[in-house]
């Protein structure tokens, strides 16, 4: 069967990457694709991007399924246009799709069906909301309402900076309409996890757990990415706090969203922070795999993922379980010169590791130019490796990465670090 995967980033070349292993696939178009997923024999680009259009290729081509990536396809209805038309599609609709397209959506719908959070207000007045943080204190966060690439949400140190981040939001309109409206929360102290499941609208299944890295620099210093690099399994899930996610989290948002008349169908990402006594809240829902943490956990999975996917679609994957290899998975994000502010984009990619079973470089930023491998966006690759232990993965990850060279590259040495330091 042929399948398209639609998205251009990491995550999306991982997809397509995973998916075009199953015996039963005989192409995967991917949609636009980036310089990574054009260099695989196994997958074809496809230089469409507007709803309608990736629609009728679908269909002309007999895609089986289609399995969208990014955020924006979906808060912008590409399952509703899809399903309307009587194409197979994984995903949420637009409507459900606003637990990720909109904060103050996901912050009152948490409130209202019991889910664990930071209390928070909205505003889309800035001399309301700065009275606001003058009364709660710092640190404190500051999350743009709607979409913003990884870049709407502000971790405040002190009440100035956060009125910094409010002035920049509501006055200075520096995220255009996605920064209209502003959440402000408050902070929360713990380590965080990422938690994703794959729903069927009534029924879950859980996806191995994963730590990304949000901070440019070691130490989680400097700012916030789009994530900096990830690793799976993540030690601070353990059993009990799976259980209690799962049970506390995952099961009462699938009900909500069903008693909301939203059924949620597709990849479901809880950002959690899970405090020292093992309880979870949320800090933000998703609504697709994450980015770069789908790299580390696809490496590690052994099911066939069109049989998975599938089942989901077809409202049975209460049906078919997941097999994860045993091993730990760690992937290190490369970026370009300037990012996350000003990314460069046309630097050539001299060169890179070889692919091989335990370690592949997936792609995000890359094009090709008159042939030739340039960066063409902020993340530019993505190096992912398995290891018997997180330690080993993390010195082949990096092995690899040595191998790695375009003019000013950047990336973090210690992913991992929460996870390789003793734990007392």
């Amino acid at each position: 069967m042929k399948l398209l995967v639609v998205g251009g980033g990491g995550r999306e070349h991982a997809l397509a990457w995973k998916l075009a292993a199953s015996p039963r696939v005989s192409r995967v178009y991917v949609a636009p694709g980036n310089g990574g997923t054009a260099r695989d024999r196994r997958l074809t680009n496809v230089p469409i991007t507007a709803i309608e259009e990736l629609a009728d290729f679908a269909a002309r081509e007999g895609v089986a399924f289609t399995v969208v990536g990014p955020e924006a396809p979906l808060a912008a209805g590409i399952v509703d246009v899809f399903r309307a038309r009587g194409l197979r599609i994984f995903g949420p609709t637009r409507e459900a799709a606003r637990l990720e397209s909109s904060k103050d959506f996901a912050k009152s719908f948490m409130k209202r069906h019991g889910i664990p959070t930071a209390e928070y207000r909205t505003f889309t007045d800035a001399f309301a909301a700065r009275r606001y943080v003058e009364e709660r204190g710092a640190p404190i966060v500051v999350k743009a309402d709607g979409l913003a690439a990884g870049k709407g949400v502000v971790v405040a140190q002190t009440v100035e900076e956060a009125k910094a981040a409010i002035d920049a939001m509501l006055l200075g309109q520096k995220l255009g309409a996605s920064g209209a409206r502003v959440v402000i929360e408050d902070f929360l102290a713990g380590e965080e996890a990422s938690f994703i499941v794959i729903s069927d609208g009534r029924h879950v299944l859980a996806l191995a757990t994963s730590q990304d890295h949000k901070r440019l620099r070691d130490g989680d210093e400097g700012p916030n990415t789009g994530g900096m690099g990830a690793y799976s399994p993540a030690p601070v899930v353990t059993p009990e706090v799976h259980a209690r996610v799962m049970r506390e989290v995952v099961m009462p948002t699938v009900r909500g969203m069903a008693e909301d008349g939203l059924p949620y169908t597709g990849f479901l990402y809880a950002g959690l922070m899970i405090d020292g006594d093992g309880a979870p809240r949320v800090l933000e829902f998703n609504c697709r795999l994450g980015d770069p943490e789908t790299q580390p956990i696809l490496m590690r999975l052994k099911t066939d993922l069109a049989d998975l996917l599938e089942h989901a679609i077809d409202g049975r994957i209460d049906r078919i379980d997941a097999e994860w290899d045993r091993r730990a998975a760690l992937g290190v994000v490369i970026a370009a010169a300037g990012y996350p502010d000003e990314p460069r984009r046309g630097d050539p990619i001299l060169a890179l590791p070889t692919d091989s079973d335990d370690c592949v470089t997936f792609h995000a930023g890359t094009a090709l130019a008159d042939g030739r491998l340039v960066t063409a966006g902020g993340r530019v690759l993505c190096v992912t490796a398995l290891g018997d232990t997180l330690r080993l993965a993390h010195a082949r990850a990096y092995d690899a990465v040595a191998q790695v060279r375009f003019d000013g590259m950047q990336y973090r040495s210690d992913i991992g670090h929460r996870a390789l330091k003793p734990r007392g």
